[in-house]
């Protein structure tokens, strides 16, 4: 389960990386954040950016044109 939801539907990349990224800076070591993105880009973007900074990517899921990530903050 999610500690925050953000939902970046509608936003280009790089949107909802970056909202995902200061989401995150929020939230304690160890929260869950379940980020909702629709941009095609968002399916590689996120799990590059989850790389990058260490926080793991738990799930995701894709449903119609909705990608949901699941990302573990380090």
């Amino acid at each position: 389960m999610a500690d925050q939801t953000l939902d970046a539907t509608g936003l280009k990349c790089p949107m909802p990386v970056l909202r995902a990224r200061r989401a995150l800076k929020a939230l304690p070591s160890g929260a869950v954040l379940e980020l909702l993105a629709d941009d095609p880009a968002s399916a590689k973007d996120v799990p590059a950016f989850c790389e990058m900074t260490g926080d793991a990517l738990e799930e995701t899921r894709q449903d119609g044109g909705t990608f949901t990530f699941l990302i573990r903050k380090a």
